[in-house]
C-alpha cells in the first residue's frame, strides 16, 4: 500500500471510533487509567492485551484522551497482506495527516503483521507505544528478545458487574443497599448478567453478538494464528472445555473422552485455548510444587454469556455460572489492583473442597466458597465442614461463602465464618 492510502483508512477508522465514542455511552473501566498511563515511559511499550472484543481499543483511546496520538487497527480487511517493511509508510502517513510533533501510537491487532517487533523496538526509543492484541503469546518469542525486557503488559477483562451497572445507565446513590427497590433492581441485573455476560455490545447489540466473537476467536485468533491443520479437533476441544466450566479435568481424561488421542496435542491446543483468554486453567493448592503440578486443574471460561452460548446446558446450572463470575472477579481484582495474587483451589484425599484459595508470598490470604442459595438450609453441610479442615492447613483465618442471597456470620469454634450474597460482594 502506499502513502495516501494508509492515510485512507487511517483516517477512515479514526472517524468510526470518533463516532462511537459521540453516540454511544462509554464506560469508563474499573482499572486505573491514570496508573496505566505512567507506564508509558519510553524505553517501555505498554501492551494492553485481552480477549476479542472486551473493549482494549476504547481503552486506547480513553488512555490517551488529550494527547495527540496516531491510531491504526491492523485488524481490518484493507490492511490484510501489510508487510513489516511497510510500516514506516505508516508512520509517514501519520506524520502528512497529524505533523510530525506526534508522540503517541496506537497500533491495534498488531500480530497481524509479520515482523512487526523490529519496528516497534527501534520506535519505542523515540516515541511513546501502545500495542494490543487478542493473545497472550503476544509478548513471547521475538519479542522479548528485542524489546528485552522494555515491555509492561496490562490485560482487560470483558465488563465487572459494576461496569455492566454503568453500562445500563444504573447509578447508586451513597446508601443505595438500604433501599428495598434499589436492591431488587441490583439483584434483576445481577441474573441479566449472570446469563449475558460482559463483553460491551452484547448490550447493545444482544446475546446474538456472542456466536460472531466467539467464532472470531476460535477461527482467527487460534486456528488461523496457530495454523492449526487439525481443526476440527481444536473446535471440540474448545466446547468441550467451555461445557465443563467450573469442573476438574487432566489431559488424560481428555485423551480418553475426545478423539485426540496424543496428550502433547491436547496440551498444545489447550496452551492455544488460554492463550487467546476463551479459558483459564486454575492449579489445586498444595505445599509441593509436584502434586500442585500434577492435579487436575480446574476450568474456568472467560464470559458467562460466552459460555451460556456454548455450553446450552450450563444456562441451567446457576451454582457453576455463579463460580464462574465469582473467579473472573478475583481474576479481575488480581490483574487491576492485587498482582501479588495467587489463585487456586483446595482439595484433599478425602474429597473436600474450597472453591477459591487467595495466597501471597507470605501467607493464605482467604478462604473463598460459592453456594446458589438463599437461605441457611440451602447452604451445603460440606461446604461449611471443609473450611475446618482448609483453615487448620493453610493456617487461615478469613473465610467467606458467597451466596446467591443470604448474609449472616457464625461461629465454628474458636473461628468465624462470614457469608454474603453475590451482588453485594460484586460491588464491594
Amino acid at each position: 500500500m502506499n502513502v495516501e492510502e494508509l492515510k485512507a483508512v487511517i483516517a477512515s477508522q479514526r472517524e468510526d471510533l470518533e463516532g462511537l465514542f459521540k453516540k454511544e455511552r462509554i464506560v469508563d473501566r474499573d482499572l486505573d487509567r491514570s496508573r496505566v498511563k505512567n507506564f508509558l515511559a519510553k524505553p517501555n511499550v505498554l501492551a494492553i492485551l485481552g480477549v476479542r472484543r472486551c473493549g482494549k481499543s476504547v481503552f486506547s483511546w480513553l488512555l490517551l484522551e488529550g494527547e495527540k496520538f496516531g491510531y491504526i487497527n491492523f485488524f481490518d480487511e484493507r490492511l490484510v497482506g501489510l508487510k513489516a517493511e511497510e510500516l514506516n509508510d505508516v508512520l509517514q502517513a501519520f506524520y502528512e495527516l497529524y505533523g510530525s510533533d506526534v508522540d503517541y501510537f496506537v497500533f491495534d491487532e498488531v500480530q497481524k503483521v509479520n515482523g512487526w517487533e523490529r519496528f516497534v523496538s527501534r520506535l519505542r526509543t523515540s516515541k511513546k507505544i501502545v500495542i494490543t492484541g487478542s493473545n497472550s503469546d503476544l509478548l513471547r518469542g521475538d519479542l522479548a528478545t528485542f524489546l528485552t525486557g522494555r515491555h509492561i503488559d496490562v490485560e482487560l477483562l470483558p465488563f465487572s458487574f459494576k461496569e455492566y451497572l454503568r453500562a445500563t445507565g444504573i447509578t447508586l446513590d451513597k446508601n443505595w443497599d438500604y433501599s428495598t427497590s434499589s436492591v431488587a433492581m441490583i439483584k434483576k441485573a445481577l441474573s441479566e448478567f449472570m446469563e449475558k455476560g460482559g463483553f460491551p455490545e452484547v448490550g447493545k447489540f444482544g446475546s446474538l453478538m456472542l456466536s460472531g466473537i466467539y467464532r472470531d476467536i476460535i477461527e482467527n485468533d487460534i486456528i488461523g494464528h496457530h495454523k492449526v491443520r487439525n481443526a476440527p479437533s481444536l473446535r471440540a476441544l474448545a466446547k468441550y472445555l467451555i461445557s465443563n466450566t467450573g469442573k476438574e479435568m487432566t489431559f488424560n481424561k481428555l485423551r480418553a473422552t475426545l478423539e485426540i488421542k496424543d496428550t502433547h496435542t491436547i496440551s498444545k491446543y489447550g496452551g492455544y485455548i488460554t492463550d487467546s483468554y476463551l479459558i483459564f486453567l486454575l492449579e489445586r493448592f498444595s505445599y509441593k510444587l509436584k502434586e500442585q503440578f500434577k492435579a487436575p486443574k480446574k476450568v474456568y471460561c472467560i464470559d458467562n454469556g460466552l459460555a451460556n452460548n456454548v455450553a446450552f446446558k450450563l444456562s441451567k446450572d446457576s451454582g457453576r455460572l455463579m463460580e464462574n463470575i465469582v473467579f473472573i472477579e478475583l481474576l479481575r481484582r488480581k490483574q487491576y489492583f492485587n498482582p501479588d495474587w495467587e489463585l487456586y483451589y483446595w482439595k484433599d484425599h478425602r474429597g473436600r473442597e474450597i472453591d477459591f484459595v487467595i495466597k501471597t508470598a507470605e501467607s493464605v490470604k482467604q478462604l473463598i466458597q460459592v453456594t446458589y442459595a438463599s437461605e441457611k438450609s440451602e447452604i451445603e453441610e460440606r461446604k461449611v465442614e471443609s473450611f475446618a479442615v482448609a483453615a487448620s492447613e493453610m493456617k487461615c483465618d478469613n473465610m467467606l461463602v458467597i451466596t446467591w442471597d443470604y448474609e449472616e456470620t457464625i461461629s465454628m469454634g474458636d473461628k468465624t465464618i462470614a457469608f454474603i450474597p453475590l451482588w453485594k460482594w460484586l460491588l464491594k
